[in-house]
C-alpha cells in the first residue's frame, strides 16, 4: 500500500493507519532526512525478525538503529551522557546523524546484542518523528540504501513501492528521498568518535 503524506500538513487519519499497521507487526518504508528507511515497532519481535529476513541478516547479528522523537525521548532508552556529549547531540539533532550510546534496560535485549550499545537517530523529518510520537515509542531504522540499486529504487516513492509492495505493508510517499547516509558518531567511550562520514557535518 502506498500512502502519500505532506510533512507540512500531515493527514492524521493516514498517520493512524500507519501506526495501527506498526502495532499489528507491520513493516513500513518511510522518509527520513537521508535515505528512505525500513522500519517496524522495536517491541514487536516477529516484526523485527521479518525485517531481518528482508535485509538478509541474522537477528543476533543485526546492527539496526532506531528513531526517537527528540533528545528527552533518547534518554528513555540510554544511560545518561556527559555534558559535552549532550551539547554535541543538541547541536546536531534533529539532523542526519546516528549516535551510538550506552543502552539502558528499556531497550529490548535483541537490540543490545553483546555490545550494550544502541544507535539512535532523531531525523529532521516531521513524518518520521510523528510516527514515533503517535506510536509512543521508537521504530527501527535501517536504510533502503543498496549500492547495486538504480537510484530511483531508493529515492522515488512510486519506484520504491513498485519494488517492495509485496515485501512490506506500507510505503509512505513523503517526496523524493536522498541517497546519502547519516554520519555515525560513537559516544559510548570516553571521547566521541566519527565512525562513518555521512551527510551530517559538525560545525566547529
Amino acid at each position: 500500500m502506498l500512502i502519500k503524506l505532506f510533512p507540512e500538513n500531515i493527514d492524521m487519519r493516514k498517520m493512524q493507519q500507519i501506526v495501527d499497521c506498526l502495532r499489528n507487526g507491520g513493516i513500513i518504508i518511510y522518509p527520513t532526512d537521508t535515505v528512505y528507511g525500513l522500519g517496524c515497532d522495536i517491541f514487536n519481535k516477529e516484526a523485527v525478525a521479518k525485517l531481518c529476513r528482508l535485509k538478509n541478516v541474522k537477528i543476533e547479528k543485526m546492527n539496526f538503529s532506531f528513531i526517537c522523537n527528540n533528545l528527552s525521548h533518547i534518554s528513555d532508552y540510554t544511560l545518561s551522557v556527559d555534558t559535552p556529549t549532550y551539547k554535541l547531540m543538541k547541536r546536531c539533532l534533529p539532523g542526519p546523524f546516528t549516535f551510538i550510546l550506552k543502552a539502558n534496560n528499556s531497550v529490548p535485549k535483541l537490540f543490545k546484542n553483546n555490545k550494550k550499545t544502541v544507535g539512535i537517530r532523531v531525523p529532521d523529518n516531521e513524518i518520521a518523528r510523528m510516527i514515533v510520537r503517535e506510536l509512543g515509542h521508537p521504530i527501527i531504522t535501517t536504510s533502503l540504501h543498496d549500492n547495486e540499486d538504480h537510484l530511483e529504487y531508493i529515492t522515488e516513492p512510486a519506484s520504491i513501492h513498485e519494488r517492495y509492495e509485496k515485501l512490506v505493508d506500507i510505503v509512505i510517499d513523503g517526496g523524493t528521498g536522498g541517497y546519502h547516509l547519516s554520519t555515525v558518531i560513537d559516544c559510548s567511550g570516553e571521547e566521541p568518535i566519527i565512525i562513518r562520514e555521512g551527510i551530517g557535518k559538525i560545525d566547529d
